[in-house]
């Protein structure tokens, strides 16, 4: 978490409705407090058929979620000078719909689903208790740092 780290960034707002309240400077912060080493990552806020699409082709699953990662190179053994490399794919209508349910702000949950994917890309993953609790963890740090609430308080 540093912002030491060397990033390219790619913002793609093919679905336009927060393009203007989540902008690329807030987009970088949220992102930059999430690595862990250089990166090279699209951010694109897509609408529910392009999302559900997505999650249908590469997860089989049909439906639009609330954020997709493509790591690039996931399951490699990365040498700390290569820089991660992923697309990270928001669905605006999922967003909008949960942070409404979970009385957060579009801001608040853009930000933790960016700052998720991002762990996502560097291999952080959710698939048992024990990886879940360390991911969550260092969610809640990083987002309590950019001055977030805790994005799993109830």
């Amino acid at each position: 978490m540093s912002a030491k780290n060397k990033l390219s960034l790619s913002v793609q707002y093919p679905d336009t409705r927060l393009q203007a309240s989540i902008t690329r400077p807030k987009i970088r912060r949220w992102v930059q407090a999430a690595l862990f080493a250089p990166a090279e990552l699209t951010i694109r806020f897509v609408d529910a058929d392009e999302g559900r699409a997505l999650n249908r082709d590469y997860r089989a699953k049909d439906y639009a979620t609330n954020v997709l990662t493509f790591a690039y190179n996931e399951g490699e053994d990365i040498a700390e000078i290569d820089p991660t490399r992923a697309d990270i794919i928001l669905c605006t209508d999922v967003l909008e719909k949960e942070a409404a349910e979970q009385k957060k702000t579009v801001e608040e949950h853009t930000a933790h689903l960016i700052v998720h994917g991002v762990l996502h890309a560097q291999g952080y993953d959710h698939n048992d208790d024990e990886e879940a609790a360390e991911m969550e963890q260092l969610e809640r740090d990083i987002l309590e740092a950019l001055g977030y609430p805790d994005p799993y308080a109830s």
